[in-house]
């Protein structure tokens, strides 16, 4: 349609007291690529509709069109709305303005941000000679026309011609990978869920009672000093609460200084070293992570390195690729590696070990204490 020779004519027109180039009229071919924004109007820009009284539209620049890549994303409305909101002194239309609102609530933590944009955007539009600015104008309206209709507007995106983008591609991917997920029968939900409060019943304290006394209600701390993090020697219930998973003993650090006695003796206290490591570049501080990050490397990761840990070439090459720029879970994958190396196979060596074993005799069983 913009083929100079075969396409549709285009004209300079005079719109009010501006020269608008490449200007066209109503054409029978343009009612659908109107709707979708390939053309837009230069008079009334509330509708892309079609309009048979000789009024005047042009192609939209390529930029604008629906079959682009990225998405029309509320940033970037957001932005938009505030330049005209600059440009018409607060005077918006009313599904503008209500948006405007909407948006200012939503995107409060960064509107400096947004109106530091919209005030460049506007300062450079300025700079433009008034034909391009008025051009400039009617395309990016027409955009978000398009992408973001007012109400009770028909919108040509909501269904029609297959896209390059498709608005709804994401929840349809959801909702396809939802219906394939596997399922697990109730009686296994419920049967695991009996499992577990058979487990872990006696280490509740709102159904067994604290020993050696309950420290909310009496005035004995007995019970804090004997289960401190890095007490000497913890009690029989905690000792027990360790073998229930791998999770339970590294979250004690009673129970995570033991296993590394363990680990110790076997040679193998490199994996620990590392997933301890990862969880210190989660959790650290944003100042320090570049150098965390390059510790870890040299460290666990590196060829030759002095604690080198054995995982797999996908998972290696993935986590020294992505420490080239760090960030918080850089280490996910072979932090996962490592936690499910050590769940499987040293985690049960290690229940089975003299080490635990003697921790269970040592442990103690606090009396309880009588107030009476």
């Amino acid at each position: 349609m913009q083929d100079p020779s075969t396409g549709v004519k285009g004209t300079d027109q005079k719109l009010n007291v501006t020269i608008i180039p490449h200007v066209i009229t109503e054409h029978h071919a343009f009612y659908t690529v109107l709707a979708f924004g390939y053309i837009y109007p230069l008079q009334d820009h509330k509708k892309l509709v079609l309009r048979p009284d000789g009024s005047l539209y042009r192609f939209q620049t390529p930029y604008f069109w629906p079959v682009q890549k990225w998405k029309a994303e509320d940033t970037d409305y957001a932005i938009y709305l505030a330049k005209r909101n600059i440009r018409k002194k607060g005077v918006l239309d009313a599904y503008e303005q209500e948006e405007y609102n909407k948006l200012h609530k939503w995107m409060n933590h960064k509107w400096d941000f947004i109106v530091m944009q919209a005030k460049e955007q506007y300062h450079a539009g300025k700079a433009r000679q008034k034909a391009d600015r008025v051009v400039f104008d009617c395309q990016e309206r027409a955009y978000w026309i398009v992408h973001r209709p007012p109400p009770q507007t028909h919108s040509a995106m909501d269904y029609g011609l297959d896209r390059h983008i498709d608005p709804n591609a994401e929840e349809i991917i959801y909702t396809q990978q939802a219906v394939m997920r596997s399922r697990v029968k109730s009686s296994v939900s419920l049967g695991a869920l009996a499992k577990y409060i058979t487990t872990f019943k006696n280490h509740d304290p709102f159904l067994v009672p604290c020993l050696p006394s309950n420290p909310w209600q009496t005035d004995d701390d007995s019970y804090w000093e004997l289960n401190t993090p890095d007490v000497e020697i913890p009690t029989k219930m905690r000792v027990e609460r360790w073998s229930f998973s791998f999770y339970e003993l590294l979250n004690d650090p009673r129970g995570r200084a033991d296993f590394k006695i363990f680990l110790k003796k076997e040679f193998s206290g490199e994996n620990l070293a590392f997933w301890e490591a990862a969880e210190e570049l989660k959790w650290g501080t944003a100042a320090s992570m570049s150098e965390k990050a390059e510790h870890i490397f040299k460290t666990f990761l590196a060829p030759g390195a002095p604690r080198w840990i054995n995982i797999d070439g996908r998972t290696m090459g993935l986590t020294v690729k992505g420490l080239e720029h760090p960030h918080r879970y850089v280490l996910d994958a072979a932090q996962t590696h490592i936690f499910m190396l050590m769940k499987k196979d040293t985690f049960y060596r290690y229940l089975k070990s003299p080490v635990y074993k003697e921790m269970q005799k040592k442990a103690i069983s606090p009396a309880p204490h009588n107030f009476s």
